[in-house]
């Protein structure tokens, strides 16, 4: 942040035996940044648990055997996908994949016993927190299982079709879903939403979580979110995220939502069905719908992502890299996915259990780095705390290049996301020296102000 310095000469100060100080004194002030996010989000990056998968046990302890490398590699905000019960009444069954949606929840305020007990989660929770990590957790407000409790206790929570039976989910015109698994809850019932505060708050005064990841969000009716979010604030500051792209959510309920346009175009210029100037209409867009405080959740792959479209490497091939850095320093948080970092080449099962594999280090170097990158540069942080993005324009085609530039520092980033080397002038830039330069990729190299930059590779320069 920026310091000022005050100076004022003290005269005749004399108190409990101190000397009057008669030279001058400074006072460093910092610059308050006005931002509506905790401020533990400003440098942030956000990581997400799947627990099932993430280890041959699938639970909470586990997990905990992998948060020193987490914290080494520089995850921040972990959240972790539902931890509660799955419902069996209608449960999806595929082949021999029988352990049901995490989406389909029997009970808000219980822990799934694979993965645990409440005491075990509350020391992970607290374990994270002495490591300087914070906990969100994933909520399913839309729906539950159909043998949720609230379906016999409380049927009326529910919307019904014309026989009167329970609906499947259904989506925004009213239509069922192939979500055959899970029940309708309805929103137009204030006893509903009463309850569905209290399921939460549970979380965050029993656990002490520290926001919500907000499944399909805009499902459910956004006065609700805005109800709910000064409820929960009075427990304590959260982090809400939005699983939906909508800035009305963003003026009130959440502090982030998914950037989902933005990843499918980058799947898009991967596969050389879009030129890079495609980004430029999209950060022109994101600029009239979104304030600069707003933040977008930007990713290469997520649960949804790598189970039903495929992995980083079949959707973007040798790109995958360079499109985390991409999520990584535009205006945004990045999202990094359960065994992402260890290289995962494989569409892990939604409905069964499907281990990571943990052998290979190849890849926690180049997210380390990274995560570093925008710790480190504070016109990469999130929100109003970031720098301004500004597009530079370069005539090597598949070449996406901008900057980022703050208060106190400036980032410059060259993508190579086209399929040709390149040469690109510098001289633009002024004096390299003032720079301090991070290659990403073999062959990267500068000589006398012409930057060498082959397919797939990138060249950041922070000042």
């Amino acid at each position: 942040m920026k310091k000022f310095v005050l100076m004022a000469l003290v005269l005749g100060m004399m108190s409990c035996g101190q000397q009057p100080k008669t030279e001058t004194e400074e006072v460093m002030v910092e610059e308050k940044v006005e931002s509506r996010h905790p401020e533990w989000v400003k440098s942030a990056n956000i990581y997400e648990v799947n627990v099932r998968q993430y280890s041959k046990e699938g639970t909470f302890a586990a997990f905990a055997a992998h948060l020193p490398r987490l914290k080494e590699m520089g995850v921040d905000i972990l959240w972790f996908m539902p931890i509660q019960p799955i419902g069996v009444e209608n449960r999806k069954i595929v082949g021999d994949q029988n352990l049901g949606s995490y989406y389909s929840i029997s009970d808000y305020t219980a822990i799934h016993p694979d993965y645990g007990t409440e005491e075990e989660f509350k020391a992970l929770v607290e374990q994270a927190h002495s490591m300087g990590m914070h906990i969100i957790l994933d909520w399913v407000a839309n729906h539950t299982s159909f043998d949720h409790h609230w379906t016999k206790e409380h049927p009326d929570f529910y919307s019904h079709d014309k026989d009167g039976n329970i609906n499947v989910a259904l989506d925004l015109e009213g239509k069922p879903t192939d979500w055959t698994d899970v029940a309708d809850l309805d929103y137009s019932n204030t006893e509903l939403r009463e309850a569905m505060f209290q399921e939460m708050a549970w979380w965050v005064k029993e656990f002490n979580i520290d926001g919500f990841r907000c499944d399909v969000a805009g499902f459910v009716p956004n006065d609700f979110w805005d109800d709910l979010r000064p409820k929960l604030e009075e427990i304590k500051p959260l982090f809400m995220l939005a699983e939906w792209e909508d800035p009305a959510h963003m003026k009130i309920a959440f502090n982030m939502n998914y950037g989902w346009e933005y990843h499918h175009l980058i799947n898009q210029i991967a596969q050389e069905k879009h030129g890079v100037e495609i980004l430029d209409t999209y950060m022109a867009k994101v600029d009239t719908l979104y304030s600069r405080d707003d933040i977008r959740m930007y990713f290469t792959t997520n649960h949804d992502e790598n189970s039903w479209n495929g992995t980083v490497f079949e959707r973007m091939g040798d790109q995958h890299l360079n499109m985390f850095l991409l999520s990584a320093t535009l205006p945004g948080m990045p999202l990094i996915y359960s065994g992402q970092e260890a290289g995962l080449n494989h569409r892990l099962s939604f409905f069964g259990k499907d281990e990571i594999d943990w052998s290979s280090k190849e890849l926690l170097p180049f997210y380390t780095k990274v995560l570093a990158l925008k710790h480190d540069n504070s016109a990469l942080w999130n929100g109003n705390w970031g720098g301004e993005f500004k597009r530079i324009n370069t005539s090597e085609e598949g070449v996406y290049s901008y900057s980022r530039v703050g208060k106190e520092n400036e980032v410059v980033v060259y993508l190579n996301l086209g399929s040709e080397d390149h040469i690109i002038d510098l001289t633009a830039l002024g004096s390299l020296d003032e720079y301090t330069d991070h290659p990403f990729g073999d062959g990267v190299s500068i000589t006398e102000g012409k930057l060498t930059l082959p397919a797939a590779c990138a060249f950041i320069l922070t000042k």
